[in-house]
């Protein structure tokens, strides 16, 4: 499917869903540094900085929107304010959006915590935008990364759509990843570079420097965009003529 990417980050999810064979068409995102990096390895894809000026006939034409929405508000780390928060609560900003152009497919991220400071929110505004939704967990741990960084995983389609055939978002248990597969992440996927000599006391070599460490901190691991991505594949449209 061609994809709009909602709250793109540094494109975490974007590049996951396309080795999953997803088409990125768009992205929407306001941090200068993140725009740089989306600039650098998208260089063709429509861009947008400010989803509170985005107007429907702007957007591309897309099967699926994705929006990793902020977690400032909504996460234990911070002001646990939820979705009444000013950077959480741009979850209303992406909700008008899609009353203005309403896709087949969202797929809505965010950190743990939103199972009990916002899910019911969020659940309540796509019903009423007219989608049904399923949702669970994900762990990068249980796809072998040596972190846990738990997200809850919203995927969603128009209720006059027959879509998204019966399938749990539940990862497959793989063993943790070695150094030599952590190294290529860092270079080869998520791209970047990593240094020589002393690590500076920066974990697994990835460069210290803070705009780097929030960017990569916030984005969604790749591998886990990707086994989303393939479940989204997986649990597509129904073939013509197929009976429920």
């Amino acid at each position: 499917m061609k994809f709009v990417s909602f709250f793109a980050g540094i494109g975490g999810i974007d590049l996951g869903l396309e080795r999953a064979g997803h088409e990125c068409d768009g992205q929407v995102e306001n941090n200068p540094f993140c725009l740089k990096v989306l600039e650098k390895h998208w260089p063709d894809v429509w861009r947008y900085d400010d989803i509170l000026t985005l107007k429907a006939e702007d957007i591309p034409a897309a099967d699926l929107w994705t929006a990793g929405f902020p977690c400032q508000d909504i996460s234990d780390a911070g002001k646990r304010d939820g979705l009444s928060g000013e950077q959480s609560g741009l979850f209303w900003d992406f909700m008008r959006t899609v009353g203005m152009a309403p896709p087949r497919y969202l797929l809505l991220e965010n950190v743990a915590a939103l199972l009990y400071r916002g899910l019911g929110a969020v659940c309540g505004a796509l019903a009423r935008g007219g989608y049904d939704a399923e949702w669970d967990t994900v762990s990068a741990g249980a796809l072998g990364a040596h972190h846990l960084r738990r997200r809850v995983f919203i995927r969603a389609a128009r209720a006059d759509t027959r879509s998204l055939r019966p399938q749990r978002i539940r990862p497959p248990t793989k063993g943790p990843w070695t150094r030599e597969q952590f190294e290529r992440l860092v270079q080869t996927e998520l791209r970047l570079s990593v240094p020589t000599g002393k690590s500076g006391g920066v974990s697994h070599g990835i460069p210290g420097r803070v705009q780097r460490l929030r960017s990569v901190g916030n984005a969604v691991v790749p591998q886990v965009a990707e086994y989303i991505g393939q479940l989204l594949t997986d649990s597509g449209p129904e073939p013509q003529g197929a009976t429920p």
